[in-house]
């Protein structure tokens, strides 16, 4: 729970981002990154391929 302090809201890291710590950012990425380039492989091979 938040406190004051000399005037100041004292809180810790998770109660300012108020949510539990997620997934790491580099693997969404990776994830994210990886599909976009497995789904445009898949349209290219079946529109674009002769």
């Amino acid at each position: 729970m938040a406190t004051k302090q000399h005037g100041q809201i004292v809180e810790t890291p998770t109660e300012a981002r108020q949510a539990e710590p997620g997934p790491s950012v580099f693997a969404l990425l990776t994830i994210s990154t990886g599909l976009a380039i497995l789904i445009l492989g898949v349209i290219w091979f079946a529109f674009f391929r002769t």
